[in-house]
């Protein structure tokens, strides 16, 4: 059956606001009306082909191609400047360059000749010093163009680099790429559709200047003479090809912004979202056993390490500002960094890297200090959260970035990315570009590509968040098996207990940018300092104050323990899901700690039942019961319930 397509209900336009929008759209109408109704058709190709038009139109091209050319030379780096940096005087500098858009063209161009002519400020040295005199030249017609037309290449192209998320080009940094490959591989390339747009206006508006060249450059046929000062003569000599001439600029003119209709300027349905992919197989994202080297070697791609021993990279770091911490690890140290959001881990990262001034890391690496070095010289690599694959190059280029940025060749770099594509199961997906991967298939290539730009230094900031449970597993398996020949330190952001217990030889805890905790894993599992990390590995932690007979809550509560602390002691308690007991009458017996509380949440944890129990007695209590224990006791959402746990059941642990 045929889809009717209807227009949304609420699409209509309320009279208010549309009689004004169509009088709007008749005003702008009818001036062009107006030139095809008096175009003379039989003559046009007379008109436009006269001698005159045709040395105009010439000139107009030459003129309007130098204009755009200087533009982009002057334009593109200030634009970038004006996105980019922050500097005093940058809301002065932004409006110069409006400037010439809001200013009348003939007060511009007096001011070029007051700045530029014979008796201007700059003029008389030009031409006493390089023998060279705009006004009345054609040189004079390019800078008049220039100076009104550059501003719609900057403020377009600055608005493409205000909406490029800088994390593109500081992971292109963190690759080892310096400023300016940056700016030219990743910068330029990710904000062509914001500078052709920016380019085409440029150059439409050079075309069709007038006021500011013929008060700066003059009217003289043959060098300044340009088609819209040629319609200016037309009209007192001939009107009826002064109507063909800007016939030829209108077309010109429409041309141009039909071009870049949706296509480049953003307008919806096209412009700057991204082109769908072209239609690719599907696959999934969980692999079958990942490719890796046999046991003694690597793959053929990757060339083996040299003899001797291998180069090693302990760390020291002092960390100063939001976050304040000092890091001590030896070479093939791995550290989890766990905390709740805010907590500074992303800041400590950014801080090692040298890209935030929220915290200042005094870093050495090896016997070299690195910290006067910018972020493309550290040898410190960085997996963003959402992997920042750039969006222009496939899996493959990606991945061989770092290694063309520290100067290794096209081929030993392709290779060699292939390799690790190999090892992480994507190595089929390597012609693809990042639109045509899933979030799994792109954080596994961002992994690769950081591994493969042989870092002194590997940050990963939840580089497993975006798999699926089966690849998580295959790729923690694989990165740990390179994390244990890794010759330097490698720091993971995550909240997940598992990547924390299973890759990490220390867990660092933070809170409100303070190390809390710094211990192996199993330490942190048994006596966790922080409610965050306890309630991260499964369990219900309660801060409170020590008593003679156990800990004050703040609620004002009292939990009794087996083994309390010295009274007035800052402590944590921790206890267990399965160390609570859940009833649905009031228990007799031994227990100290009894509440009374409802059931709010019901979730499942393997083949057990986890509930969350709130009482006004006490903090939020998470109990683990079977199903067939919450079969017999009737569970349900809003059930009440009686909670109980044993004083031997809690851990205490100072703060």
């Amino acid at each position: 059956m045929k889809r009717l397509r209807g227009r949304a209900p609420g699409s209509r336009a309320p009279l208010v606001l549309a009689v004004p929008a169509l009088l709007a759209v008749a005003f702008l109408m009818m001036p062009l009306i107006g030139i095809l109704a008096r175009t003379s058709w039989g003559d046009l190709g007379a008109h436009l082909t006269a001698g005159g038009t045709t040395q105009a139109l010439r000139l107009s091209l030459l003129v309007s191609l130098w204009a755009l050319g200087l533009s982009l030379v002057l334009g593109v780096p200030l634009a970038w400047l004006l996105a980019r940096v922050p500097f005093p005087g940058k809301a002065f500098v932004r409006s110069l360059v409006l400037l010439p858009m809001v200013l009348p063209p003939t007060v511009g161009g007096v001011a070029l000749l007051l700045a530029f002519g014979r008796r201007g400020l700059l003029g008389p040295w030009l031409e006493d010093t390089f023998g060279i005199t705009l006004p009345f030249h054609t040189s004079g017609a390019v800078l008049a163009a220039t100076f009104v037309a550059m501003p719609f290449l900057v403020i377009s192209l600055e608005g493409a680099l205000g909406g490029l998320r800088p994390r593109y080009e500081e992971t292109a940094a963190s690759l080892g790429a310096s400023p300016v490959r940056v700016f030219l591989t990743v910068t330029l390339p990710m904000v062509a559709p914001g500078l052709i747009a920016g380019a085409a206006l440029t150059w439409a508006r050079a075309l069709g200047e007038f006021g500011a060249t013929i008060t700066f450059a003059g009217n003289l046929p043959g060098t300044t003479q340009t088609l819209p000062l040629q319609v200016y003569l037309l009209l007192q000599d001939s009107p009826e090809a002064a109507t063909s001439v800007s016939l030829l600029l209108l077309a010109i003119a429409m041309a141009v912004l039909v071009a870049l209709r949706g296509r480049w300027t953003g307008t919806p349905g096209g412009g700057d979202r991204p082109r769908p992919p072209k239609a690719v197989p599907a696959t999934h994202d969980a692999p079958g056993p990942l490719p890796g080297p046999a046991p003694g070697r690597l793959p053929a791609a990757v060339p083996a390490p040299p003899p001797g021993p291998r180069e090693r990279w302990p760390l020291r770091a002092e960390v100063t500002g939001f976050t304040r911490l000092t890091l001590d690890a030896g070479p093939g140290t791995t550290i989890a960094v766990v905390g709740p959001n805010g907590a500074g881990k992303t800041t400590l990262l950014r801080a090692l890297l040298g890209l935030t001034p929220r915290a200042h890391a005094e870093l050495r690496l090896g016997g070299a200090d690195v910290t006067a070095l910018p972020p493309h010289r550290r040898g410190v690599a960085w997996v963003p959260q959402d992997g920042a694959l750039f969006p222009h190059l496939n899996a493959l280029t990606n991945t061989a970035y770092g290694l063309r940025a520290r100067g290794v060749a096209r081929g030993e770099a392709r290779r060699e990315a292939q390799a690790w594509l190999d090892r992480l199961g994507v190595g089929h997906l390597a012609h693809r570009k990042p639109a045509q991967l899933s979030g799994g298939q792109a954080q596994r290539v961002a992994l690769a590509r950081a591994l493969a730009a042989r870092p002194r230094l590997l940050l990963l900031d939840e580089p497993l968040a975006a798999l699926d449970q089966t690849t998580r597993a295959h790729v923690r398996h694989t990165l740990r098996g390179h994390l244990a020949d890794f010759g330097g330190v490698c720091l993971i952001v995550t909240h997940d207990p598992v990547e924390a217990v299973s890759l990490a030889d220390r867990v660092l805890v933070l809170e409100e940018g303070r190390a809390l905790q710094d211990e192996p894993p199993g330490e942190v599992a048994r006596n966790p300092r922080s409610p965050w990390v306890a309630r991260m590995l499964g369990r219900n932690a309660w801060p409170g104050t020590a008593t003679a007979d156990g800990l004050a809550l703040p609620g004002g509560g009292l939990l009794v323990v087996a083994d309390p602390l010295p009274a007035g002691t800052e402590a944590l308690a921790i206890i267990a899901p399965e160390a609570v007991s859940v009833h649905r009458d009031r228990p007799g017996g031994s227990p100290r700690n009894v509440w009374s509380g409802t059931v709010r949440e019901i979730t499942g944890s393997g083949s057990r039942l986890r509930l969350l129990i709130t009482s006004p007695e006490a903090p939020d209590l998470v109990a683990e019961i079977t199903p067939q224990a919450a079969a017999e006791l009737a569970i349900a959402d809003g059930t009440e319930v009686w909670t109980s746990v044993k004083a031997t059941e809690v851990t205490i642990v100072t703060l």
